[in-house]
């Protein structure tokens, strides 16, 4: 009896492998035009998405500011009135940029900071001074003799 099971069990598993093997073969045969299509798509992608990481990659960029030099020194300012107000010399040179008529951006872009550093040092600045505007800020400043 254990013969024949083990006999049975033999001539079954190789039915099904050659059953697969000719299934395979002609699956094979019958698509391999799209096996093939569906294998070049795929390495061209692959090529494709490295050569865009490669070519279109952010690369680090080195740029160099001139700094003017200053033709005519600042005018000094009122040190006094500068700390009884408690205005800081990064709000005052802030200021001076303002009373110059830069707005927000070229000011950051002039002292190498960002824009909401800007906005704060205004602020700040605007706050002390009991100014809510721009152009009261720097009529004030000059009353006090903080700008020239």
């Amino acid at each position: 009896m254990r013969k024949q099971v083990l006999v049975f069990g033999l001539v079954g598993g190789v039915l099904i492998t050659l059953l697969q093997w000719t299934e395979f073969h002609f699956l094979v045969l019958e698509h391999s035009v799209a096996i093939y299509g569906v294998l070049i798509a795929i390495l061209f992608a692959g090529t494709g998405i490295w050569l865009g990481a490669r070519l279109f990659a952010p690369r680090e960029r080195i740029v160099e500011v001139a700094v003017p030099a200053a033709s005519s020194p600042e005018p000094v300012a009122d040190e006094a009135a500068r700390e009884r107000l408690g205005i800081t010399p990064r709000e005052l040179e802030v200021l001076r940029l303002v009373a110059r008529g830069l707005s927000n951006r070229e000011i950051g872009e002039t002292l190498f900071v960002s824009e909401n550093t800007v906005k704060t040092h205004c602020s700040r600045a605007f706050d002390k001074l009991g100014a809510r505007r721009r152009t009261e800020a720097v009529k004030r400043s000059k009353e006090l003799g903080l700008i020239g």
